[in-house]
């Protein structure tokens, strides 16, 4: 296999910086709105008073819950990014296998639902599974490398 140049490296990680950002926003956002707002931006491709109403608490409380997660899924990220433009490998797992399951559930809940749009949802998608193929060429052609 032919050796990515050392910019795939530089690439991969911005993909990756890029998306914990705008996952780190919005679990900050999901958790400083009462549940409609929180619903409302999540599923940003449905009408918000379709999903406007007066929520038991036990619904904002496991709303807080995913925003927590997409906060703590972006900050890993960004933080695994950061570390992949230093050369990590590591790295380079830790966020395929953090962001790219988080968003995996959200393309199969949300986006095949038809409840998200394409920015920043479908986009943020898009993004993680570049990264994930550009991490994985740089993985496998050093692989490829060692055995030769």
């Amino acid at each position: 296999m032919t050796p990515p140049p050392a910019s795939v490296l530089k690439i991969t990680s911005i993909l990756w910086v890029v998306w914990g950002i705008v996952h780190a926003f919005f679990g900050v956002a999901v958790l400083s709105f009462d549940a409609s707002d929180g619903f409302a931006a999540i599923a940003a491709g449905v009408d918000a008073d379709a999903v406007g109403a007066d929520y038991h608490p036990a619904v904002g409380a496991i709303l807080n819950q995913h925003g927590w997660n997409l906060l703590w899924f972006g900050l890993v990220t960004t933080l695994g990014g950061t570390m992949i433009w230093k050369g990590s490998r590591t790295a380079i797992w830790v966020c395929a296998m953090v962001a790219g399951l988080a968003d995996l559930g959200y393309l199969i809940f949300v986006d095949f639902g038809g409840y998200g749009t394409f920015v920043p949802g479908t986009l943020m998608t898009i993004i993680a599974g570049s990264a994930i193929l550009l991490g994985g060429w740089i993985l496998l052609s050093e692989r490829t490398v060692r055995s030769s």
